[in-house]
């Protein structure tokens, strides 16, 4: 009992602290290559003294095909940051948090083309609805603030990001016994050399409150954000952790509203719900209606 409320409490805090990065990434203003590298770099203060404390930096943690497959995981890592990222200016940070909550379809779809995982009925009825969302999306009228290619592009690199999300996600399942802590440390190592040299090649001055914001997204929203998502992980059953991520584009939703002004058109909207509903029942499993009527 007092697990499952630690692991409740520490999976709450790891989904705000995840809906508020987009926050973040705008007001530091910076390019998100810059914004991803310096992520990485602060996170790897975090996440290595962590990591040596738990014993997790000897060899007998990880094999040389594990830490090359945990290397490729971090490259589709950083391209989702990058995408996700610079979707925010394109299509609003709602409506990119949204599409990119497409992951679990995208996950469930490279499972039955790769590792030949069954896909059933209701999975497919999920996957048309999230479908239709995006349509939907796609289908309404942008913001003035916003071109409708720039709009367009916006959603393109949220589902990119999607994508690139469930490529690092189904790395990951590859990589069982190798403890996830050590994981996120070898990925975001990979992701500070990926960008070490364009941040180099930038002879921009940053601004003292930029990097206020650069050293909170690394220490804060990724390198205590993977501490207390880990643990609560270990902690919660699989439909309460399930449950629990859509606190993430909740918070996102109220970042965009609140902070940044930005209202949803009724299209977008029935597009968002649909997603996320598609989402959560693919997430939990429920049974597509139409079947589970049938079967009755």
């Amino acid at each position: 009992m007092i697990d499952n409320t630690r692991g409740t409490i520490e999976m709450t805090a790891a989904m705000v602290i995840s809906g508020t990065i987009c926050w973040f990434v705008v007001l530091s203003g910076r390019p998100v290559t810059e914004v991803v590298f310096w992520r990485c770099l602060f996170a790897i203060a975090i996440l290595l003294p962590v990591c040596a404390a738990m014993g997790l930096l000897r060899r007998e943690h990880a094999t040389n095909k594990q830490l090359l497959l945990a290397a490729l995981g971090g490259v589709a890592i950083v391209i989702n940051w990058l995408l996700l990222f610079a979707a925010y200016s394109r299509s609003s940070i709602s409506i990119a948090t949204a599409v990119y909550n497409t992951q679990p379809f995208m996950l469930v779809g490279l499972g039955a083309l790769l590792l030949r995982e069954e896909l059933t009925r209701s999975k497919v009825g999920w996957l048309l609805l999230s479908f239709a969302g995006v349509l939907l999306i796609v289908l309404a009228k942008p913001d003035t603030s916003a071109s409708g290619n720039s709009y367009l592009i916006g959603i393109l690199m949220s589902l990119g990001a999607a994508f690139c999300y469930a490529v690092a996600a189904l790395i990951t399942k590859k990589l069982k016994g190798m403890p996830h802590h050590l994981i996120a440390l070898v990925q975001v190592l990979v992701g500070t050399l990926l960008l070490l040299p364009v941040v180099l090649g930038n002879q921009d001055a940053i601004a003292p409150a930029s990097w206020t914001f650069l050293i909170t997204l690394g220490v804060v929203h990724t390198g205590l954000m993977y501490i207390l998502l880990y643990s609560a992980i270990q902690r919660l059953p699989t439909s309460l952790t399930g449950a629990l991520s859509f606190i993430y584009p909740a918070v996102a939703f109220l970042v965009d509203a609140l902070a940044f002004g930005h209202r949803l058109h009724p299209l977008q909207i029935l597009g968002i719900t649909a997603i996320l509903l598609a989402a959560a029942a693919m997430v939990l499993g429920w049974k597509w209606p139409l079947i589970a009527t049938r079967r009755q």
